[in-house]
């Protein structure tokens, strides 16, 4: 693993908020731990890691304001450990995107989970301002994938 992959790792850390975070290659290990942390969220052992190809920028409409600060906007959680996809296959296009019109029950993404695919269904009706999960990355329980801004 390169410094630049580490860095990125890193980083995504800290865009997500997530905690701790640890990636294995082969024999290579890295855990990535934030300063000020004191959650622990285990990694599982069946989660795969990204290749280094998909470490980069997570998805944001480009906006002069951060849409995550609006008071109106809303997080949809992550309701179990497991691996994020954010279409039903690799050819297939994604279930939503930055910008589309969900409604309560429209389905969002897919977490693979204890090699099941659990459809993730939309709480809100509403507008996505923010996709905050990189395809094929990890999510832990309660971690925001999605910002929506309620109808």
């Amino acid at each position: 693993m390169t410094n630049e992959e580490i860095k990125q790792l890193i980083a995504l850390a800290q865009e997500t908020g997530v905690a701790e975070l640890e990636v294995q290659r082969g024999e290579n290990r890295i855990r990535v731990k934030l300063a000020g942390s004191n959650d622990y969220f285990p990694v599982p052992a069946a989660v795969a890691p990204a290749p280094a190809a998909t470490v980069g920028a997570i998805s944001a409409p480009p906006a002069s304001s951060d849409p995550l600060s609006d008071p109106n906007v809303v997080l949809i959680k992550s309701p179990i450990v497991g691996t994020f996809y954010e279409a039903s296959s690799p050819t297939s296009a994604p279930f939503v995107k930055v910008g589309d019109s969900v409604s309560v029950g429209k389905v969002l993404c897919i977490i693979e989970s204890m090699k099941l695919m659990n459809e993730i269904e939309s709480e809100y009706a509403g507008t996505i301002v923010a996709k905050l999960v990189e395809n094929g990355h990890p999510v832990e329980y309660g971690e925001a994938m999605f910002a929506v801004r309620p109808a």
